[in-house]
């Protein structure tokens, strides 16, 4: 039986319902409930477009069990909906309403009710409801939740006035943020997780009269107005219903200004009044309220005047609005001033709670209210990774990030927050941006002037979305390709990682900070200081990580050359943040073993603060104060006394504030500690002139995903393409060639771009704006025919291109032994078994680390590490079609197999697959020669060195290393990759004569 039961008249309804849900309206005038669902069967099992009841979850284990059952003891007929679940990530069920017919109109009701079987689990059941938009599947979500604490049948009544807006996921974005009710599409139930549970509920139908105080609201355009002392604020009160229909009965609101820090009459005008909206207003209408304040010479902190508004036929505003009459005339607000000075005076005036609570970070959607802003005066908020607004637009971005700004206004000295977001490879949260490729193949590039235009356009799009704040770059030198970080690190080499330090100025401008209050810069961060990419695999307590936040086994002289040596150039180049590592630190021979370096004093306090001279300010990794020993007051305490200045506490903000303060007032942390912090991090905010522009410039919005910061991009892409091996000279490709394309990873941008993409893991498919490998070789003029999984004929080509790989991670969640290998795929495997056995063939490798190929090299005329590109695949096909040459070399060792795993440049045993450094080319021209050539480029190197003449004797080096991988070939042993890794590094660290020696030895050891 087809459900037209919302269509249908009230008079029938009446007959369909039983005596007793007919007869329990609660008043005359009240319509009769109105059935949704009544679970008998006239609603199937179906999906969109069709009407029907379907189940869905966040893998294929998630999604419960859903039938419908006879039931002796139903609350309305027959049968009941019921079902079983065991939900490890999330799920639940839907009803969708038929698409093809009109939405449903519920706007005449006062809520919605269903009767639920109660297990008293105590947990929470979300239950949402769908309004407006094309269907149900693109509708605008509003949510609430009932809480399953007793035993048997109870029926659920939720008014609509409970509904909230779903601000963590909307499916279109999200439409007019206002609940209409005149396009219903159905509902949702969200299942409780981590726990083995069953359910059934009966009889879902729409009840009650829709009263206007449910329906009908008053607003103010804002919640803080910061005004100039002696100016006058303007606060719009508007009336609007649920619906947008005029209001039935009238709305009354009497206002009076007073109860603030400001004082009545001499600070600002007394005001009172009532304002009056009559039966027939309609919705959206406003009036305007002015509060004038007075002018005096003195200066002052600012003083607030609460606007109270006393509602009546309408739901009152959440907040009560306030003027804030702005701070004037204090010395820490003269822009002219040293910035020094306005740190001490502003210091000087504040309160232990104002100073805790600049040492306070928030997640902006952990926050309980945006009130709390200013409660707790926090400092910092972020967005972690995937926390956007909704719409994910630069304009919704900006537009939130000023709301938060605004909150700020209502503090007594209106300190601006700072805005973090780890824009690790571009603004890679926001939908439509620049997406660079991964740091690993920055890495490859071995280009620094490229690695600072990188940095410059993410620069650029962060600020221009209000941000001035990035959690990047990441200096960890990677040890080991089971990490499942690998990808955020430059290389294995700490030289390397040093020379794409430039990064920071792309980032920051300037050295001295200079740059900082431009519209196209951010303060950088440099993490995770120290050691996290050194952690031994097997040594992780984390969950179910096997490396990463584990232990870093060091000596002294290691852990300088290696790990320190990158946070020296990092503060020589100006980093206004570091960030320290999850990880713990055990330098052998110190006695102290393993510990958390958010614990560790004399690495932040004494040699970054001390011994290095950094004097930005340290930021905590996400909660990873927890991960300390003891009680949570020996978290702070530990933490802020070895260093951290700021906690990123995303959801525990207001316990780290309260616990900061009494840890103070107990002695266990001093107030010149505080002061040195709170110094600090008003230092930062000074510089990137947030005093005097707190909220976002958007001039430069038109910029994001621009053209020209795509060809940024593209180019990055390009050069990070490392040719690791090509027999016959297959690459570069010919356009009059017929190819085959295959693989996984061939048209899929979310592998291509990895973790940290919209979402802190990454997602495979198309989630923002870019070009696949496959649509960039077939932007390029290529004759491609494309079957992911090489099933289509494999008979008439030229050449195969096999695009394989890994799908997206971040963090511990892609070690190595945590679902994750070195190895491809089943797929993958079969697929370039296919097509490198039926023609000849080229394999891309499109991952975070080294994949392990070597079974199969025999078969692959051409291999190619495309790494992570990023969203810019035509600059894939620029080197595929030769547009540009092959130019990338290995920024880590390709392994042969796991075992030799760590295995990295200036091991005593090395015997890798490719070494590190290791690159061939599609250049013509490329030097040829012998033993003599490469001694005459030997006497040139150690002239270009002694001149101090760097960009002479990296060509110089470089042309040893071509003449040396063309004698080479496929003929890679032992003896020959140990010296040629070991240029590389020396080439970094200017030894260039040292660099073509070690070449020499590798000549020679070719045979």
């Amino acid at each position: 039986m087809r459900r037209t039961a919302l269509l249908a008249s009230a008079t029938l309804l009446t007959a369909l319902l039983p005596l007793t849900a007919a007869g329990s309206a609660s008043g005359a005038d009240e319509p009769a409930p109105v059935p949704v669902d009544r679970f008998e069967g006239e609603v199937p099992f179906a999906n969109q477009p069709a009407d029907g009841i379907f189940t869905w979850g966040g893998d294929t284990d998630d999604p419960p069990a859903l039938q419908l059952t006879d039931r002796a003891d139903a609350p309305e007929g027959a049968k009941v909906l019921s079902g079983t679940y065991e939900i490890s990530g999330y799920g639940g069920f839907t009803h969708d309403f038929a698409a093809d017919q009109p939405a449903h109109d519920w706007s005449a009701h006062k809520g919605i009710r269903f009767w639920w079987d109660g297990q008293d689990n105590g947990k929470k059941i979300a239950f949402e409801i769908k309004d407006g938009g094309a269907n149900g599947e693109a509708s605008e979500l509003w949510t609430t939740s009932f809480t399953d604490d007793f035993t048997g049948w109870k029926q659920i009544e939720i008014p609509f006035a409970d509904f909230t807006y779903r601000t963590d996921y909307q499916p279109v974005g999200g439409i007019d943020h206002v609940l209409g009710l005149t396009q219903m599409w159905g509902y949702a139930l969200t299942l409780p997780v981590e726990v083995k549970g069953q359910f059934a509920m009966d009889d879902l139908e729409l009840y009650g009269k829709a009263d206007q105080s449910l329906r009908a609201s008053v607003t103010t355009d804002s919640v803080v107005y910061p005004v100039r002392e002696g100016g006058t604020a303007q606060v719009k009160v508007s009336v609007a219903t649920i619906g947008s229909a005029p209001i039935d009965e009238p709305v009354t609101v009497a206002y009076e200004a007073g109860g603030g820090t400001a004082a009545s009459g001499s600070d600002y005008v007394p005001v009172k009044g009532t304002i009056t909206f009559p039966a027939g207003t309609a919705s959206g209408t406003s009036r305007t309220v002015q509060v004038a304040t007075r002018k005096d010479k003195a200066a002052e902190s600012a003083e607030t005047v609460p606007l109270k508004l006393t509602v009546t036929g309408a739901k009152a505003p959440a907040e009560t609005p306030e003027v804030v009459i702005d701070a004037h005339g204090l010395p820490y607000l003269d822009s002219r001033l040293p910035v020094r000075k306005r740190v001490a005076d502003l210091l000087s005036r504040m309160s232990l709670e104002e100073k805790a609570g600049q040492m306070t970070q928030a997640e902006r959607a952990g926050l309980t209210s945006q009130g709390d802003i200013a409660t707790y005066a926090l400092g910092s908020l972020l967005s972690g990774g995937g926390s956007t607004p909704t719409p994910n637009t630069p304009e919704a971005w900006a537009k939130m990030i000023d709301s938060f700004q605004l909150r700020a206004q209502a503090t007594r000295f209106q300190i601006p927050l700072i805005y973090g977001v780890d824009a690790v490879h571009g603004h890679n949260n926001l939908a439509g941006a620049t997406i660079m490729p991964h740091n690993i193949g920055i890495g490859a590039t071995r280009d620094p002037q490229l690695a600072e235009k990188t940095g410059a356009v993410t620069a650029s799009e962060v600020r221009a979305t209000g941000i001035p704040w990035d959690f990047a770059p990441c200096l960890c030198v990677t040890r080991d390709e089971r990490w499942g970080r690998s990808y955020e690190s430059f290389g294995e080499d700490p030289a390397l990682v040093e020379s794409m330090e430039t990064v920071i100025q792309g980032l920051q401008g300037r050295a001295d900070g200079r740059d900082l209050d431009r519209g196209d810069k951010v303060l950088a961060t440099a993490k995770h200081f120290v050691g996290d990419g050194g952690t031994e695999y097997g040594s992780s307590t984390t969950g179910s990580y096997t490396i990463d936040q584990g232990v870093t086994k060091v000596t002294r002289q290691q852990l300088e050359a290696v790990h320190l040596a990158p946070y020296r150039t990092a503060v020589d180049r100006g980093i206004g943040t570091v960030m320290p590592s999850y990880s713990s630190l055990d330098v052998l021979g110190d006695g102290q073993g393993p510990v958390k370096m958010h614990a560790r004093a004399d690495m932040i306090n004494g040699v970054l603060k001390g011994r290095m001279g950094f004097d930005g300010f340290v930021i905590s990794d996400w909660n990873a104060i927890d991960q300390l020993p003891g009680d949570y007051a020996s978290h702070v305490g530990t933490a802020v006394n070895a260093g951290v200045d700021m906690m990123m506490v995303p959801y525990t903000y207001k316990d780290f504030s309260t616990t900061l303060i009494d840890e103070v007032k107990a002695g266990r942390v001093s107030g010149k500690r505080i002061d040195d912090a709170v110094a600090r991090i008003l230092t930062q905010k000074f510089k990137l002139g947030l005093f005097e522009h707190p909220y976002a410039d958007t001039s430069g919005a038109d910029e994001i995903g621009s053209t020209a910061h795509r060809a940024v991009a593209r180019r990055a892409a390009a050069e990070s393409q490392v040719l690791l091996k090509n027999a016959n000279g297959v690459l570069p490709l010919k356009k009059s060639q017929k190819v085959y394309v295959a693989g996984s990873n061939a048209d899929d941008l979310g592998n291509q771009t990895g973790g940290w993409t919209i979402t802190w893991q990454g997602a495979s498919g198309d989630h923002t704006q870019g070009t696949t490998v496959l649509q960039a070789m077939r932007r390029a003029g290529g004759d491609v025919t494309y079957s992911k999984d090489a099933s289509a004929p494999l008979n008439g080509y030229d050449v195969g291109v096999v695009v394989v790989g890994e799908t997206p991670y971040a963090e511990g969640v892609g070690d190595v032994g945590n679902g994750h290998s070195l190895q491809l795929s089943a797929a993958d495997r079969a697929a370039v078994d296919k097509v490198c056995g039926a023609m000849k063939c080229a394999v891309l490798i499109v991952s975070g680390r080294p994949q392990l190929i070597g079974d199969r090299l025999g078969e692959i005329d051409a291999l190619v590490a495309s790494w992570l590109p990023g969203t810019e695949g035509d600059g894939v096909a620029d080197v595929l079609y030769g547009k540009r040459p092959f130019t990338g070399q290995l920024p880590v060792t390709w392994p042969k197999s796991e075992t030799q795993l760590p295995i990295n440049v200036g091991d005593a045993s090395y015997d890798p697959q490719f070494p590190y450094g290791w690159g061939l080319t599609t250049l013509t021209g490329v030097p040829e020669g012998n033993v003599v050539t490469l001694k005459a480029l030997a006497l040139a190197a150690t002239v270009a060195e002694r001149a101090g003449s760097a960009q002479a004797g990296r060509d110089i080096v470089t042309r040893a290393r071509l003449l040396v991988q063309q004698k080479v070939g496929s003929a890679l042993t032992a003896s020959v990759a140990a010296p040629f890794a070991d240029a590389d590094h020396l080439l970094l660290t200017g030894k260039y004569a040292a660099a073509v020696a070690k070449l020499t030895e590798a000549y020679r050891a070719a045979g």
